[in-house]
């Protein structure tokens, strides 16, 4: 077998074993079905490894599809990500019992101070305390991704088909979403600072991981095959194949092999454990009596 046979019948190992450890973590979480508004945040994240690898899976079969074709796969997993993003933040509130829909908010963590970094103290003051107001700001600025990422999508494939999608025009994109994924992610760091002590016992920082971890990957070793094809290193022996699509089908190929990993994770971070029976613990934030 050829280089190529061989990089396709891999991926697909890696692509079942993706799905298995997934739809097994599923399977656990649908048998042990306790806490529905957790759990539905939680299987929509551990949906994100298998998503992913299928996609890539896609985009390798079809080596030689057009920019826009690759275009909307990366959609696929971008828009998916955003969506992830804000329901991670969704479980975090079910762990402390918090509905931003109502306008009370819990005395045991009214007032505690959240200090903002450079360069959010350009709009924010450095030092605030937390409220129904800045609780409902923080949702809002996860959010904004979830819409920002699908409208800057649409368009860019939609540029991309007409043959007007210019390097200036990427690079606006680049920095729109950049900043937009930012400033959602900070919201997540922002909320596990404030209440570290009491999401210890859900494990945040490994759910977290599970979730950047994915996210982390698939950017930088993009910027390095960037620069390998750059330097020359990574080159087109074949007539029919050019560079730009060899970089395409070596991101997918790492993106199969890296979902195995991930979704392996997820079983110990995403684990279906608390949820049985037989498995206690006080891991939220008390309900009194209210003004």
């Amino acid at each position: 077998m050829n280089p190529g046979q061989l990089t396709l019948m891999g991926s697909t190992v890696c692509v079942m074993l993706t799905m298995h450890f997934s739809l097994q973590l599923l399977s656990e979480h649908i048998f042990c079905w306790k806490k529905p508004k957790e759990q539905k945040a939680i299987i929509v994240i551990i949906l994100m490894a298998p998503i992913y690898a299928v996609d890539s899976f896609v985009g390798l079969i079809d080596i030689q599809g057009s920019k826009a074709f690759f275009m909307f796969l990366d959609s696929i997993k971008e828009c998916y990500e955003a969506f992830v993003i804000a329901k991670f933040l969704a479980l975090l509130y079910s762990y402390l019992n918090i509905s931003i829909s109502k306008t009370i908010v819990p005395d045991e963590i009214k007032g505690r101070e959240i200090h903002h970094s450079f360069p959010m103290t350009l709009f924010q003051p450095h030092t605030a305390h937390l409220n129904h107001h800045t609780l409902k700001l923080l949702k809002y600025w996860t959010w904004q991704f979830v819409v920002i990422r699908p409208i800057c999508s649409i368009l860019m494939i939609t540029l991309q088909l007409l043959g007007l999608y210019s390097s200036w025009i990427s690079w606006t994109f680049t920095i729109v979403l950049n900043i937009s994924v930012s400033l959602a992610l900070y919201s997540l760091v922002i909320f596990y600072h404030v209440f570290a002590k009491e999401l210890q016992p859900h494990k945040p920082l490994a759910k977290f991981l599970c979730i950047k971890g994915i996210v982390f990957f698939c950017f930088w070793q993009g910027v390095v095959l960037d620069i390998l094809v750059a330097l020359g290193v990574i080159r087109s022996h074949h007539f029919w194949l050019d560079v730009e699509h060899i970089e395409e089908a070596l991101q997918n190929a790492l993106v199969c092999v890296e979902m195995v990993f991930f979704a392996a994770f997820q079983q110990h971070a995403y684990s279906a454990l608390p949820y049985r029976d037989n498995y206690t613990t006080s891991t939220t934030i008390p309900d009194k009596k209210k003004d």
